[in-house]
């Protein structure tokens, strides 16, 4: 397999970017950029083989530079929410920027997929590959440390999307690493016939900051329980306290799998496209997020995204685990590696 490289036009510093495009046998097309080290695009047949770009996106470079929706986007240092934007490590507390209230999200406003990354390809007979790379210096986004980060995205025969994240930092410090693709299986319009599965049987409870508290709390008996197959519409409009402070889905699972092992978790289906999206990691929790505060906004080949016309399957570390000694951490100390998986595999129904 191949890695075709074009330029992507100048960011507004006037630093050329470039597109990476990948193709399989089977007619996927997985389209990548060095600047943000974003997914552009992913382009899958359909149940009438007819290619369908199954991520919210734009036309241009310029569209990722003004995204405030996060399209495709790498995030990091810290995806999700930190509780009151600070954190000790070591007996010293650091303050990040409240970007979210009196939280922080994201890791701010200085954001990952506004950075450029060194790129480099690697190609094999049955996948091909991109390495984004870049060294965040130490307090950068308020996080201690010179922290060397690494995401690299795979395209095989088999219509797998791999993420392969890598970290090492010469401080103790904070790592929590995902990609925040918006999916419309159908290619475009409201995603509530969407079926979706998830593998949890509890959820980390949040108020209505939807920052973690620490408590987990069952699915069963709430609109949170995915075990089986549903559309998203059935539910998103459940009268139930956290749809409501979520306005939707924005939530995150506490997934079966066996740490460190990279397990099927969820699935996606199209009602209309018929593409089947199946999600595996080897982490902890998944951030189902339904798009719900998409409102207007103009995106590629003229189309207009408003709630709920995409969603994401954010896989990760638990919100805020860095201030809940109960959840798995996302402490990275001085000398260790971080290094997790996840799988986005497309098929049909």
């Amino acid at each position: 397999m191949k890695v075709v490289t074009s330029e992507y036009g100048k960011t507004k510093d006037g630093v050329q970017a470039h597109l990476y495009t990948i193709k399989n046998k089977n007619g996927m097309t997985l389209v990548l950029s060095d600047y943000g080290a974003i997914i552009e695009s992913i382009i899958v047949p359909d149940k009438n083989g007819k290619p369908v770009n199954v991520v919210l996106g734009y036309d241009n470079l310029s569209g990722y530079e003004n995204d405030t929706e996060s399209f495709g986007a790498f995030v990091g240092r810290n995806a999700n929410r930190i509780a009151g934007a600070k954190f000790s490590i070591n007996g010293e507390t650091y303050n990040l920027e409240k970007n979210d209230g009196e939280n922080n999200l994201h890791s701010g406003n200085t954001r990952s997929n506004k950075m450029m990354y060194e790129a480099e390809t690697m190609e094999d007979v049955d996948m091909a590959s991109v390495e984004f790379s870049r060294l965040f210096p130490d307090m950068e986004q308020g996080f201690p440390g010179n922290c060397d980060i690494t995401v690299t995205y795979s395209l095989t025969e088999n219509n797998e999307v791999i993420i392969e994240y890598f970290a090492a930092s010469n401080k103790d410090t904070v790592v929590n690493l995902t990609n925040h693709s918006y999916f419309n299986l159908n290619g475009g319009g409201t995603i509530l016939d969407h079926k979706v599965k998830i593998l949890a049987d509890s959820y980390t409870a949040a108020g209505a900051e939807l920052v973690p508290t620490g408590e987990i709390l069952p699915v069963a008996g709430t609109p949170f329980d995915f075990n089986e197959l549903k559309p998203l519409r059935q539910d998103i409009n459940a009268d139930f306290e956290p749809i409501k402070y979520q306005m939707g889905y924005d939530q995150n699972f506490v997934l079966h799998g066996k740490k460190g092992e990279v397990d099927y978790c969820a699935e996606c289906i199209g009602d209309k496209s018929g593409i089947k999206m199946e999600v595996f990691t080897d982490l902890p929790g998944i951030q189902l997020y339904s798009g719900n505060f998409l409102n207007g906004v103009k995106g590629r080949n003229g189309a207009v995204y408003n709630k709920q016309d995409g969603v994401c399957f954010e896989t990760q570390l638990f919100p805020n685990s860095i201030n809940i000694p109960a959840f798995q951490s996302s402490l990275l100390p001085a000398g260790k590696e971080y290094e997790t998986t996840t799988i986005y595999k497309f098929g049909l129904e």
